[in-house]
């Protein structure tokens, strides 16, 4: 028994001492709310982490039912606030998957030519979507929307949100 604790022991002093991998972010975090937008039962957060690179890293997480089949949601970060009638798409993010609920997006150019730093996307005027399909009638059914930036703070009423144009 000794003698198996001992290896216990040596195993985790060389598991620890062993090469870290680097810091993938600067620790430099936002975090916004996505809020219910439909009949469907979701809400979200949406949280924006500096690389140390300098780009930036869109994480989505919603909260409702899992699928177990391979579907996705499409998301959109836009310009403007989510009231806004055909707010142009900012940028295509990576769909949210149906059985994680979760999206990961580095944000490269926006479609306005303009690459966002973390000091800009405190300020952003915009706001993200989440659709239940790509097409057809289902694009229209927002399952959840958040402002993000400078009008995070402005408060969220679903009877205000606008249908997205697709323009990108």
């Amino acid at each position: 028994m000794k003698k198996l604790l001992f290896l216990a022991l040596i195993s985790l002093v060389f598991w620890s001492c062993g090469e870290q991998e680097p810091d993938k972010y600067t620790g430099q975090k936002l975090e916004f709310e996505l809020f219910k937008s439909s009949d469907f039962d979701y809400t979200g957060n949406l949280i924006v982490q500096e690389l140390t690179s300098g780009a930036l890293e869109f994480t989505i997480q919603l909260e409702g039912a899992r699928s177990e089949g391979a579907y996705t949601f499409p998301a959109h970060l836009h310009f403007g606030g989510y009231e806004q009638a055909d707010a142009p798409i900012a940028f295509l993010l990576s769909p949210v998957s149906s059985e994680s609920l979760k999206s990961v997006t580095e944000i490269g150019q926006l479609s306005d030519g303009s690459v966002p730093t973390f000091e800009q996307m405190k300020v952003f005027d915009g706001h993200v979507k989440i659709h239940l399909a790509n097409e057809g009638p289902d694009y229209n059914v927002i399952l959840v929307a958040g402002n993000i930036g400078t009008n995070a703070e402005l408060g969220f009423d679903p009877e205000k949100i606008a249908i997205c144009g697709k323009s990108y």
